[in-house]
């Protein structure tokens, strides 16, 4: 028995540095490179204004993650979140939508990473250069999450680094006839800050692993926000500057804006830089994805919610394996059999759920555990809400996908509970 219960425990050994890092490296990803200049086709020169308002928007939903985390800093996040305070199928269906997103997530990351790839050496079918680098990244985090964090911080220090310098070097060449006319006011601008949404929503990734962080009462909930600070700082920043280059029509008919934004300086050094900063945050996302996916598996399989076998730990390297191995296999098999731009899109609906979920449990948090007013949580959820509005008119095809989803995980859930109820009448 007591062999059993070591093989389903994760022990503490992130530091408050490492918990900051894996958020920041979901965030400021392959998003700041590309859908900068998606919100741009829409913002216009309110780009700024579209980021600042999603960043706020952003921050209810991480204050209510963070105050959840506060009080569960356990594997699973937004599974035990729902699982406790609202039911036990509302739990499994934020699990599942999580696990649903983040793969999905995870192997249009890992295509991205690719075709950067390819594009410096070429002749390479790029699908197989995404799988190839879902399973080396499994293997890694296989070997040990130390050596999976320590990677991320190298990775997520070099891009903040580009991004620094992308912002430094830039500004020089800026030309302010980019920023006119200036008009925030327009659905555009509304639009843009949908877009920047979905690229600020990787803050709760930490609380996934929360129980493998150090002191995590305290050092969970502060990773969510200063992520997210950090984060908005370098998205407005980098907002601007690129503005300020090439103008917002030239960011939205661009697929690589920020490096063509970069070549508006004529410098070829800088842009190689820009475009090396791209493939380092799309390899960093790609690693916190199947951190992530494989860490939510682990906590569901716990509780009874997934097969068991994914609760297992390893006994040298401490890792959920058959969960790590599951994350990045279900990844690779996407990138070469399955056309992602057909699905993809229940990232969105998904990431909506799940943090509506979480909002909603944290109002039903009791007085004596709240840290905030309960207006937080409500605004997080109206938000959440009224952003999944804007998706059925911006992407229907995202609430059918999504939708999907749903109803495959409430069968399976179904299904789960009958078989163990005939199995406890037998």
């Amino acid at each position: 028995m007591k062999k059993d219960a070591e093989q389903t425990r994760l022990k503490p050994s992130l530091s408050l540095f490492d918990a900051v890092a894996i958020s920041v490296g979901a965030i400021v990803g392959a998003g700041i490179f590309v859908v900068t200049g998606i919100a741009a086709g829409q913002a216009g020169s309110a780009l700024v204004v579209s980021m600042l308002i999603a960043a706020f928007i952003a921050l209810f939903s991480a204050l209510s993650i963070a105050e959840l985390a506060a009080r569960f800093p356990e594997e699973g996040s937004v599974y035990e979140f729902g699982r406790v305070l609202i039911s036990p199928f509302a739990g499994f269906l934020s699990g599942w939508m999580w696990i649903l997103s983040n793969v999905f997530a995870g192997s249009a990351v890992s295509l991205g990473f690719a075709y950067y790839f390819t594009y410096l050496l070429p002749g390479i079918p790029p699908p197989w250069v995404a799988a190839v680098l879902c399973i080396g990244f499994s293997a890694l985090n296989y070997y040990g999450v130390r050596q999976s964090v320590f990677l991320n911080n190298l990775l997520v220090t070099a891009k903040l680094l580009i991004l620094a310098f992308f912002c430094v070097f830039g500004v020089l060449y800026t030309n302010s006839s980019n920023f006119v006319p200036f008009s925030p006011f327009q659905p555009g601008m509304l639009f843009g800050v949908f877009y920047i949404f979905f690229a600020y929503g990787g803050f709760a990734r930490v609380a996934v692993v929360a129980e493998e962080v150090k002191d995590a009462r305290r050092n969970v909930p502060r990773a969510v926000i200063l992520s997210l600070v950090i984060s908005t700082i370098f998205y407005i920043a980098v907002g601007a500057v690129a503005l300020g280059l090439t103008g917002a029509a030239n960011l939205s008919s661009s697929k690589s804006p920020l490096a063509d934004a970069m070549g508006k300086t004529g410098s070829p050094f800088a842009v190689e830089l820009i475009s090396l900063g791209g493939l380092l945050a799309t390899a960093s996302v790609l690693l916190t994805s199947i951190m992530g996916v494989s860490r939510m598996a682990y906590a569901m399989a716990r509780g009874n919610d997934l097969p068991l076998a994914l609760s297992k730990v390893h006994e040298k390297h401490n890792t959920p394996y058959y969960s790590v191995w599951f994350s990045g296999i279900m990844m690779a098999l996407l990138v070469l059999f399955i056309d992602l731009s057909s699905v993809v899109a229940i990232s969105t609906f998904a990431m909506l759920f799940y943090y509506a979920s979480s909002n909603i449990s944290a109002l039903r948090l009791k007085e004596n555990d709240r840290k905030y007013p309960q207006v937080v949580p409500a605004v997080g959820a109206i938000t959440c809400v009224a952003l999944l509005i804007v998706i059925l008119f911006l992407s229907p095809q995202a609430w059918v996908v999504g939708l999907a989803g749903l109803i495959a995980g409430a069968v399976y859930y179904s299904a789960k509970r009958s078989l163990r109820k005939n199995q406890s009448l037998t």
